[in-house]
C-alpha cells in the first residue's frame, strides 16, 4: 500500500462525481433560452380540449384570477398555465430522483446510482430534442406530443433529482475531512457553471435569430417575424439536445470511479473499501479510518430517528430555506426580469450575472474550511436580505434600473458564496453514517419540493395587484423573500451545528450528544 495518498487521484475522481452537478445545472437553466420557442410551436397546436379535466382547471384558474386580481391568461389553446406547468414539468422528476436517491444509493450503491442518472440525462435530452421518435409526426404539434415532451423532460428531472443527492454524497464519502467543505462546494461551482454554459449555448445557438413575441405567439407560423420561425421550429430542439454531449461523457466517465469506502464497508467489502482509503489517504491514516467507519457501522440499518427528530428536521430546513429565500425565481426566470426593466439585450445581462456568480460561488469554496459553514451562512442570509429588500423598494419605479440590477447581483452573489454550495456542504456531511442515505433523500426531496413551489408561484405572485396600476406583487414578492432570508440566519444561528474540521464518524457522536 502507499504511504501518501495521491491528491490527483481524489480530484480526478471528484472532477468526474462534479460533471453530475454540472448537468444539475445545464438541465435546469436550459428551459430559459429555449421556452419562448416552446411556447409558440405547442400554440399552433388545434386538439386541445376544453372539458372534463381541463374545465375544471380553467374554472380553478378563473377563481384564483378573480379572488387575488390576478391575470392568467386562458384564452389560447396552450395557454400560460400550461407552458408554466411544461417549463416546471422536469421539477416535478427531480422530486421523484431525490426521493428514491435513498434507496438506490443504499441498495445499488453510490457509483451504479449516479450511471443511472447519466443515462437518465442522456435519453432525456435526446428526447426532448425530438418528442416526435417513433410515434408522432414530425414538426406537428399536439396534446399527445406536448404530453411525451413532458415525459422526457420528467425523465431529466429524475436524473437531476438523484444527481443532486448522491453527487454531494459521494464527494463527501471519498473526501478527507479536513478538504471535505472545499470538494464538496466544487459540486456548487459546477451547477453553476453548467447553467452558464447554458446560457452560452443558447445565446450561440440563437445566433442570429431571436425568440419569438408573445402577441405573435398562437397567430400562425406565418404571423410570426420570419427571423424568429427558426426559433419556433428548431432552435429550442438543438438547446435541449446539446446536453446529451456532457450527458453521455459523464454517463461514460462515472464507469471508471470507485464505489465509496462508506458504502463498501456496509456491504462488507473492506479490503476494497481499505485499498481506496489507501489511495486517497495514504496507507498510514487508512487503517484509522476504516477501524472509525466500522464502528459507525457495528449496526448497519438503523431507523431515521435513532439520532433524534432534531437531526432530520435541521436536514430538511437547511433544504427548505435554500430554497424558500426565492434564488430559483432569480436564475429561471433572469431573462424575462431583466426584459421587463427595460434591458435591450436581457440574454447578456443573464450571461454577466452567470458570471458574478461563478466568482462568489468560488468565495465559498476558498473560504469554507477557514471560515467555517454557519458564518458563511449567516452573512450570505443578511447579503441576501439586503438585495432582496432593494429590488422590493426599486423594482419598476423609472430612473432606479441600475439599482434594482445591483440590487439583484447582491441577492444572487450573497447566494452562491453561502446557500448554494454551504447548503449542499451540510446535506453530506451532517447525517450518521448508518441513516445518510435516507436521511440526505428526504432533505433532498424537500428542496426540490419547494423549488417546485417558489418557481410555480414566482410569475403569479410577481404579477399580483391590488388595484389595476399598484405594483403590489413586486414589494410583496421580494419583501417576502427577504424576510425568510432574515428567518433563514436565525435558523442557522440558533439549530445548525458547525461541522469544520469533523469526520463523517463525527456526526454519530454529535448527534447522540444532542
Amino acid at each position: 500500500m502507499q504511504q501518501q495518498g495521491s491528491k490527483s487521484y481524489l480530484f480526478s475522481i471528484v472532477l468526474v462525481a462534479v460533471l453530475g452537478g454540472l448537468l444539475f445545472g445545464y438541465d435546469t437553466a436550459v428551459i430559459s433560452g429555449a421556452e419562448k420557442g416552446l411556447q409558440a410551436f405547442f400554440m399552433e397546436a388545434k386538439d386541445f380540449h376544453t372539458d372534463g379535466i381541463f374545465l375544471m382547471f380553467e374554472k380553478f384558474i378563473q377563481f384564483l384570477n378573480d379572488t387575488f386580481n390576478w391575470n392568467i391568461q386562458l384564452s389560447t389553446i396552450y395557454n400560460d398555465v400550461l407552458h408554466g406547468l411544461t417549463c416546471s414539468s422536469a421539477l416535478i422528476g427531480c422530486i421523484i430522483g431525490s426521493s428514491i436517491s435513498g434507496y438506490l444509493a443504499t441498495r445499488l450503491g453510490r457509483k451504479k446510482s449516479l450511471i443511472i442518472a447519466g443515462l437518465l440525462f442522456f435519453i432525456s435530452a435526446l428526447g426532448s430534442m425530438n418528442p416526435e421518435f417513433l410515434f408522432f409526426e414530425y414538426g406537428k404539434p399536439t396534446y399527445s406530443l406536448l404530453i411525451m415532451f413532458n415525459f422526457y423532460r420528467v425523465i431529466g428531472g429524475v436524473g437531476v433529482g438523484l444527481a443532486s443527492a448522491i453527487c454531494p454524497m459521494y464527494i463527501g464519502e471519498v473526501a478527507p475531512s479536513n478538504i471535505r467543505g472545499m470538494l464538496v462546494s466544487w459540486n456548487q461551482f459546477a451547477i453553476i457553471f453548467g447553467q452558464l454554459v447554458v446560457y452560452f449555448v443558447n445565446f450561440f445557438i440563437l445566433g442570429d435569430h431571436i425568440q419569438p413575441l408573445v402577441e405573435e405567439m398562437g397567430k400562425g407560423l406565418a404571423a410570426i417575424n420570419p427571423a424568429a420561425q427558426w426559433t419556433v421550429t428548431t432552435g429550442w430542439r438543438y438547446m435541449f439536445g446539446s446536453e446529451a454531449v456532457p450527458a453521455g461523457l459523464f454517463a461514460l466517465l462515472i464507469c471508471f470511479v470507485p464505489e465509496t469506502p462508506r458504502y463498501l464497508v456496509s456491504v462488507g467489502q473492506d479490503q476494497k473499501a481499505l485499498g481506496i482509503l489507501s489511495k486517497i489517504n495514504g496507507s498510514s491514516k487508512a487503517d484509522q479510518i476504516l477501524k472509525d467507519i466500522k464502528e459507525t457501522m457495528t449496526v448497519r440499518t438503523e431507523k431515521l430517528m435513532t439520532y433524534g427528530a432534531l437531526c432530520i428536521f435541521v436536514g430538511i430546513m437547511l433544504s427548505v430555506f435554500q430554497q424558500a429565500v426565492g434564488i430559483n425565481a432569480v436564475l429561471y426566470y433572469a431573462p424575462r426580469i431583466f426584459g421587463d426593466m427595460g434591458m435591450e439585450n436581457p440574454m447578456v445581462v443573464t450571461v454577466f450575472m452567470g458570471v458574478i456568480n461563478i466568482l462568489f460561488t468560488l468565495v465559498a469554496i476558498f473560504t469554507v474550511e477557514k471560515w467555517g459553514r454557519k458564518p458563511l451562512l449567516i452573512w450570505g442570509s443578511i447579503g441576501m436580505a439586503i438585495g432582496a429588500f432593494g429590488v422590493a423598494v426599486t423594482f419598476g419605479h423609472e430612473g432606479m434600473e441600475l439599482v434594482t440590477a445591483i440590487s439583484i447581483m447582491v441577492y444572487s452573489a450573497s447566494f452562491m458564496f453561502s446557500w448554494g454550495p454551504i447548503c449542499w456542504v451540510l446535506i453530506s456531511e451532517i447525517f450518521p453514517n448508518t441513516i445518510r442515505g435516507a436521511a440526505v433523500a428526504i432533505a433532498v426531496a424537500f428542496q426540490w419540493i419547494f423549488n417546485f413551489i417558489v418557481s410555480s408561484t414566482f410569475v403569479p405572485m410577481f404579477n399580483m395587484h391590488l388595484t389595476p396600476d399598484d405594483d403590489f406583487g413586486h414589494w410583496f414578492t421580494y419583501g417576502l423573500y427577504g424576510i425568510i432570508c432574515l428567518l433563514a440566519a436565525l435558523f442557522v444561528w440558533r439549530l445548525v451545528p458547525e461541522t469544520k474540521g469533523k469526520t463523517l464518524e463525527d456526526m454519530t457522536k454529535l448527534w447522540k450528544k444532542k
